[in-house]
């Protein structure tokens, strides 16, 4: 019988809504079912691609004799970290504060009153490698509770006071210079691979944030060794098992230092800021690589997250069925040669064996490999390796799928919207900025919270809308993709729309000092409200909303959205010199502030040819953090198009910082020396 999870929109608690254990969502009702009761809280956090997740599930959750112990002596509340990342952020502190380390599934026990006082991640069914049975643990908490009650009050006591503790003053502490960056770049060249590619050892993540700060200050300083990691990074990557050879697509990131072996989880952010970064090498460098990884990253969201609604779905899992009724991991995408052989045939199966790097020995598991791409292929053989990749990909797609998270989750559906934008724009592929468009009409249409005066959502699912409030991230990133939507159609429609939510960051998020925090005043109270300027899988809240600020700023003149992004930055003149790989979207803002950053205004009339080619001109401009507008002269569309007229009777483009003007030019490429200047 299904228990409460069935009601759930998260494609993570509706997976264990058929387990015996008789779990809560996270609601005040739970606390109180566990105060009525007597009895500590059972916090399990995941997310619905996450591999250990799963097993967990599996081995502890779909037990009837765990399910009872837990369902007599606990109450058990399952939380989707995708959906609730401030609730994760609050407990996720605290384990790492205890154990030194972190992960999912996140395991907690809370007293009643929600606070925490034994601490894990993942416990196997039976004790191993030095980590307790998930049933000694049970047994362990229950015992405690129930025999030695003051002692667990008073550690709990104890962790919540010194996490409430815990306050970042940063902000308003001036912004960061060119010696901040400079150090921050010297540190990340101290962290460098120079023989892989990335930063630090395994397991490797693909370090998105902080290649797009080196593109940038590239761009502003001309610093030739920061663009040589950057490209040498996306190269190794491109050409390593986390991208996907056959279908696009980056997965989460790789076991080894190498890339070869990646976990084979695909997360809509990863995809949007690497498909933004490799779009954005092209530009600098004209990379045949970069521009086909970009593009087929952008396909692959584009053909297998996106969703009925218009919007793109959160991940797809890293496990499918093996073909025995095993659900293993990267079996929809790894190959033997036998495979390959019967896919392709004997002679072409070795001509793929070698062009991929699949061996007899394996890369992977039970002699299998990952593909990577050693090497490109001359031009004579691209119509043989064209036709192997169409035979292998439709090998594969025989096989079972992973599965797909289909919640839409806010913010990463605007770094979607912000990728798929500008990679359309700068290819010539309208329909990524249609796609764009339909996910920003989506988020509009079902994320704007009308009756809650137009709040944003979190997350929603085959359009229903969840029950929980964005968080700062969402009213960031969103305003980021709707300010590259813009710049891209030239519609202001999104640029008022990034100007509303901003005015809301500016409202509910910024604390005194300018610092802020991941939820608003007005959000549900946790035992600490939860506040990270540093940038991890994603750019954190804090950062994203200086860089979107920043933006609207140049947009529209506002000297309170200016004000508020250089205090917000802050905390990247007190952490980039000192840890870099973690707040590089910061530093990427702090790149586009030193810039300026330029503001373009292109004016001519529909249909004028040398106002497409002063804009085309525009958008490959690498100007960190630029800003473009573009329409008829004097268009309410854009401020920064009024008092712009035509030059001559011709279209003619601005190149402005702060709203003051060079001498306008009609000629593209001058407008494109002075952008690269």
């Amino acid at each position: 019988m299904p228990n409460r999870l069935a009601h759930e929109t998260s494609p993570y608690l509706l997976q264990h809504a058929d387990n015996p254990v008789d779990w809560w969502p996270w609601s005040a009702e739970a606390f109180e079912e566990a105060r009525r009761r007597d009895v500590p809280v059972l916090l399990s956090v995941g997310y619905s691609s996450c591999h250990w997740c799963h097993v967990m599930a599996h081995e502890s959750f779909e037990d009837d004799t765990t399910a009872a112990y837990v369902n007599e002596h606990f109450v058990a509340v399952k939380v989707d970290r995708e959906e609730r990342p401030d609730v994760d952020a609050v407990y996720m502190e605290a384990v790492q504060a205890a154990t030194g380390q972190g992960g999912w599934p996140m395991t907690v026990f809370l007293t009643p009153d929600a606070e925490p006082f034994y601490f894990g991640t993942y416990f196997p069914p039976e004790s191993r490698h030095g980590m307790p049975s998930f049933g000694d643990v049970l047994d362990g908490v229950s015992r405690a509770w129930t025999e030695r009650r003051a002692e667990v009050g008073e550690v709990a006591g104890k962790i919540v006071k010194d996490l409430s503790a815990r306050s970042l003053a940063f902000g308003g502490d001036g912004v960061p210079g060119e010696e901040e960056l400079a150090q921050a770049l010297l540190g990340l060249t101290r962290d460098y691979d120079a023989t892989r590619g990335g930063f630090g050892g395994a397991p490797k993540f693909p370090p998105s944030m902080a290649l797009e700060f080196l593109l940038r200050h590239h761009a502003r300083t001309g610093a030739e060794g920061a663009l040589q990691m950057a490209a040498d990074t996306c190269e190794a990557m491109a050409r390593g098992g986390i991208y996907d050879q056959l279908g696009g697509g980056f997965a989460r990131y790789s076991v080894d230092r190498d890339w070869i072996v990646p976990h084979f989880e695909k997360m809509l952010y990863d995809n949007a800021l690497l498909c933004r970064v490799y779009a954005h090498l092209w530009r600098v460098t004209g990379s045949d690589l970069a521009r086909r990884v970009a593009l087929e990253t952008a396909d692959f969201m584009v053909s297998e997250l996106r969703t009925a609604e218009g919007g793109f779905a959160s991940a797809l899992d890293a496990d499918s069925d093996d073909g025995t009724g095993r659900h293993v991991e990267g079996a929809y995408y790894v190959w033997t040669p036998e495979q390959l052989a019967e896919a392709l045939g004997d002679e072409d199966a070795r001509y793929a064996a070698s062009y991929f790097g699949v061996t007899e020995d394996g890369t992977f598991e039970e002699g299998a490999s990952v593909l990577q791409l050693p090497q490109d292929a001359g031009v004579a053989d691209a119509e043989r390796i064209a036709s192997v990749k169409e035979r292998l990909l439709a090998a594969r797609d025989r096989r079972a799928r992973p599965g797909r998270d289909d919640k839409i989750v806010a913010a990463w559906n605007g770094l979607a919207i912000a990728a798929l934008a500008e990679t359309g724009a700068l290819f010539d592929r309208p329909d990524l900025v249609e796609r764009a468009t339909e996910a920003a009409d989506l988020l509009v249409r079902v994320h704007f919270d009308t009756a809650a005066g137009a709040r944003l959502a979190r997350t929603s699912k085959d359009g229903r809308v969840g029950a929980n409030a964005g968080v700062l991230e969402d009213y960031a990133d969103v305003a980021e993709g709707f300010l590259a939507l813009a710049g891209v159609t030239g519609e202001g429609v999104w640029l008022e729309f990034a100007g509303f939510l901003l005015d809301i960051v500016l409202d509910q998020f910024v604390a005194e000092g300018g610092a802020l925090y991941d939820t608003a005043h007005d959000a549900e109270t946790l035992i600490r409200r939860p506040q990270d300027p540093t940038d991890s899988a994603t750019p954190s809240g804090w950062t994203a909303a200086a860089g979107a600020l920043l933006s609207y700023a140049a947009h529209t003149g506002s000297d309170a959205h200016r004000a508020a992004a250089e205090r917000a930055l802050g905390v990247v003149k007190a952490l980039g010199p000192r840890a870099p790989r973690f707040i590089g979207w910061g530093l990427a803002t702090a790149e586009a502030l030193l810039d300026g950053p330029r503001e373009i205004a292109v004016v001519g009339t529909p249909g004028d040819e040398r106002a497409a080619e002063l804009r085309r001109a525009a958008l490959l401009g690498s100007a960190p953090g630029a800003v473009l507008a573009f329409g008829a002269p004097d268009s309410d569309e854009f401020p920064l198009l009024k008092d712009r007229p035509l030059v001559d009777g011709r279209a003619a483009a601005y190149v402005c910082r702060h709203f003051s003007c060079d001498a306008p030019t009609t000629d593209p490429a001058e407008l494109a020396r002075t952008l690269s200047r």
